[in-house]
């Protein structure tokens, strides 16, 4: 029989296991209350970041779809409050009046374009007397006056910018006509300003354009905002954003308020390098004085003492025999590589600086590069579209291969575009180029771009004057 000593030893033995497995029944408690305290955070993590996604999925939604049907509703309650506008681009080949119509949006008080009107009258200003330029700007005028409601037009703000036509023209010349344009405006009934009637900056056209083509793609929130080429006729401009401190961009460089945020953007406006004073350069290289009669190697042969006139003077342009076509006389064309080195003459100089980073950007072309393209089949005249930079160094080659007198200047455009694109700007010859002249039905123009910082300028000034009282 065990003694009474080994029970006693026993029973501690048991009081010890006991005691252990309790030991070890709190420790793992314990490992699992921390196991379940890490899983609940986890848990809590997740949710935040899940609310937080749908809270940004929202509020995307809220500004691309809310916004509309919030104001739907509202003009059908009767609470829409119009705005209205008006821009006239006076350039070098004629004077164009864009009108918009906005309502303010309910939410936000942000304005959204509705309708709009163009109306183009040719030629420039720059073609023009004071009286005439006066006489067709009244022209115009007419066209805002019968698209905005009268009881709107005194607080409409409206202005006319002169771009490269006026710039290239000389100040005494230029100073005229505007002097006789102010005194028209003066009689419009619209509000106006001392600023109203002026030559436009080339950093500003290419701002403005930028900013359009932004706001009608809705990119201006977008983080890739997308890169704006302007050709025109006395000047071409160059606009994207870009972040870059290059002390040699410095100056090309601008901070551009846009909706509750600033950006950098890199806008230089090539003055000489529009397609109608690039066309000049070329057919007049090395002209004598008073010589009005050239022959240019970007004109087909066929074309003979053809009547072209630039900045009201008359000039004869024929072509120049390609030399190396003697085999065959049937089929004159233009010597494609003599012609590309005559424009590259009077390119490069003139493109400083070169544009950098270009090729990162979604590019909108619009103006010449878009007229062009039509022209000659490579986007429709209605939709627009896409090309890439090779199409039009491809298109050039089979321009300039055929000969044809109703477009007898095009073999020298297109070139001129190509070159412009891939060796000034350094476009690869894949790029795409987005070529529209309308966006969601709106005028790809530096105009819209315009009207909205008249716009801030004169709310800013309603709100001093406000302060003051």
């Amino acid at each position: 029989m065990p003694s009474k000593n080994d029970n006693l030893r026993k029973r501690k033995l048991i009081q010890e296991n006991g005691d252990k497995q309790g030991i070890r029944r709190k420790i793992h408690e314990k490992h699992n209350n921390k196991a379940n305290q890490n899983a609940g955070l986890v848990t809590s993590f997740l949710c935040l970041v899940a609310t937080v996604t749908i809270l940004i999925i929202f509020f995307s939604v809220y500004t691309d779809s809310l916004h509309p049907i919030v104001d739907q509703i509202a003009t059908q309650l009767g609470y829409s409050e119009k705005q209205y506008g008006a821009i006239i681009d006076a350039g070098s080949t004629g004077s164009r009046v864009l009108a918009f119509e906005f309502h303010k949006a309910y939410l936000d008080g942000r304005l959204v374009l509705d309708n709009e009107l163009f109306r183009e009258l040719k030629p420039g200003l720059s073609s023009l007397t004071p009286d005439k330029g006066a006489e067709q700007i009244t022209r115009l005028l007419k066209e805002a006056k019968d698209f905005i409601p009268a009881e709107y037009r005194r607080k409409t703000p409206i202005a006319l910018k002169a771009t490269a036509g006026l710039r290239l023209l000389g100040a005494a010349k230029s100073e005229a006509i505007l002097e006789k344009i102010r005194e028209v405006f003066a009689q419009s009934g619209f509000l106006i300003n001392d600023d109203s009637v002026e030559i436009m900056d080339g950093t500003d056209e290419g701002i403005f354009s930028w900013f359009t083509v932004n706001y009608l793609s809705n990119r201006l929130t977008s983080r890739n905002t997308a890169a704006a080429l302007d050709l025109g006729g006395g000047s071409t401009q160059v606009t994207y954003e870009l972040n870059e401190n290059l002390p040699s961009y410095k100056e090309y460089i601008h901070t551009v308020p846009v909706l509750n945020s600033e950006l950098n953007v890199f806008t230089n406006s090539y003055l000489g390098l529009g397609l109608m004073a690039l066309r000049h350069a070329v057919i007049t290289y090395q002209k004598a004085d008073n010589q009005t009669s050239f022959a240019s190697e970007c004109i087909n042969p066929i074309i003979k003492d053809k009547v072209w006139t630039y900045q009201n003077i008359d000039y004869l342009v024929s072509g120049k025999e390609n030399k190396n076509q003697a085999s065959n006389p049937e089929n004159p064309e233009v010597n494609f590589d003599l012609c590309v080195e005559s424009v590259k003459r009077q390119v490069m100089p003139l493109l400083k600086p070169k544009p950098i980073k270009l090729q990162e950007h979604v590019i909108n072309a619009f103006s010449y590069y878009y007229d062009r393209a039509i022209e000659v089949g490579l986007v429709d005249p209605y939709l627009g579209g896409e090309n890439t930079v090779a199409d039009f160094s491809k298109k050039a080659r089979e321009v300039c291969a055929t000969a044809n007198a109703d477009q007898p200047f095009m073999c020298l455009d297109l070139v001129y575009i190509s070159v412009l694109l891939q060796d000034g700007f350094g476009l690869k010859p894949q790029t795409n180029i987005k070529l529209y002249k309308k966006i969601r039905g709106h005028e790809v123009s530096w105009a819209l771009g315009c009207f909205f910082q008249n716009y801030n300028i004169l709310q800013q000034k309603m709100k001093r004057v406000a302060g003051v009282n």
